[in-house]
């Protein structure tokens, strides 16, 4: 079983683990290797979230799901989308920037430092509001109690994931711009580049969240809708097309779960810029993690355990929130790749372990009282 839903996966990282070898060294190898585990760890609440919507669909539309979402999130996503980024932040051709990735390292390398304070700025302010929005909801789960219970008081105030992040990138830019200043004012334009980029990822980020809300709430219409038609066709003894029914659901459901899937890719793209600029190696690491996503989502759906380990969500959102900081601070400061790797893994497993040990807990609860029942009824 094991085997049969991760086989593509472990197929993918062998091929592009030993691509990098012959690209770059071990040292590309450990590099694809930070990148794969990363994507993984942002993208393993994408998989959950998938594979709870991919569940309620038909096995046609999983199919499509499976293979022409995939050919969108994966490789639409997570391949051409980091091109797209450095040609439109370095000024170039989509294919002029391929080509020079390729044949003129030193110069695309160049080229991708001088842009990486805008690349920042927009990457560290979509990464920001993904884990504000979500530090800020109100859940019944909690993982670190007392610094979410607080933030999910505040979180009733309207807008101020926006107004932290406005905040947070004025004051990014005004550093930048301070600093540059006083080293000679080389850079000193730059901060405006810093701030309009700043808001671009805000920007960016409301569009696809407005996007995924709309999609949602179509979702919920339709399936409000159905259940009331199932009703009145219950009543006066009706059929309704049951291929019409699967069809409408699984539509909305469909394009909710790529607007959703786009959703996250970004953060995977974006935090990759925090590990590497070399296009190569970013492309072989998040194409070996998006297909561990796809596998992820196929095994949750196929064997039902998506409520197992509760706070990998929470741990995925923090790892989020570290990256975004870690790229706003990058603007300015010089941050080993390693490192910036290492935060997301730790607390990804941290998240796994306290799931863990919640889940024992639990289990040693029931069991005492389960034990507890039985004195009861033998001393009765």
């Amino acid at each position: 079983m094991l085997l049969k839903t991760f086989g593509w996966s472990f197929a993918v990282t062998a091929l592009g683990l030993a691509a990098a070898v012959f690209y770059g060294g071990w040292e590309a190898f450990g590099i694809v290797a930070i990148l794969s585990v990363l994507e993984i760890s942002l993208s393993f609440d994408n998989a959950v979230v998938n594979a709870g919507i991919l569940k309620k669909m038909n096995a046609f539309w999983q199919k499509i799901f499976l293979t022409v979402g995939v050919l969108i999130a994966v490789f639409g996503m997570r391949l051409v989308f980091p091109v797209v980024i450095v040609a439109i932040s370095a000024k170039m051709g989509p294919i002029e920037a391929v080509d020079l990735a390729l044949n003129n390292k030193d110069r695309y390398q160049e080229l991708v430092t001088d842009a990486h304070p805008s690349i920042a700025a927009f990457g560290g302010m979509f990464l920001l509001m993904i884990f504000l929005d979500f530090i800020f909801e109100d859940r019944d789960i909690q993982w670190l109690r007392w610094i979410e219970r607080p933030l999910a008081k505040l979180g009733k105030v309207d807008m101020l994931s926006v107004c932290i992040s406005l905040i947070v990138l004025l004051i990014t830019s005004f550093t930048f711009a301070t600093h540059a200043h006083q080293h000679g004012g080389a850079h000193v334009d730059k901060a405006q580049t810093v701030l309009i980029a700043g808001i671009a990822g805000l920007i960016t980020y409301m569009i696809v969240g407005g996007l995924s809300g709309y999609f949602e709430d179509k979702l919920e219409e339709e399936e409000e809708r159905e259940h009331e038609e199932e009703e009145e066709a219950a009543r006066t003894g009706k059929k309704r097309s049951p291929v019409v029914l699967a069809g409408q659901a699984a539509f909305f459901m469909f394009l909710y779960l790529e607007v959703l899937d786009a959703s996250f890719s970004f953060d995977g793209v974006i935090g990759a810029f925090a590990i590497t600029n070399d296009i190569v190696l970013m492309a072989l690491g998040l194409g070996i993690g998006a297909m561990y996503v796809r596998s992820l989502t196929v095994y949750l759906v196929r064997q039902g355990t998506l409520d197992d380990y509760v706070y990998l969500e929470h741990g995925a959102h923090y790892a989020i929130g570290a990256l975004a900081v870690i790229l706003m601070v990058t603007i300015q400061y010089e941050i080993n790749e390693v490192i910036t790797g290492l935060v997301g893994v730790v607390l990804i497993a941290w998240s796994f372990w306290s799931s863990v040990r919640r889940n024992r807990a639990l289990e040693a609860a029931s069991g005492k009282a389960t034990g507890s029942d039985e004195k009861t009824e033998v001393s009765v």
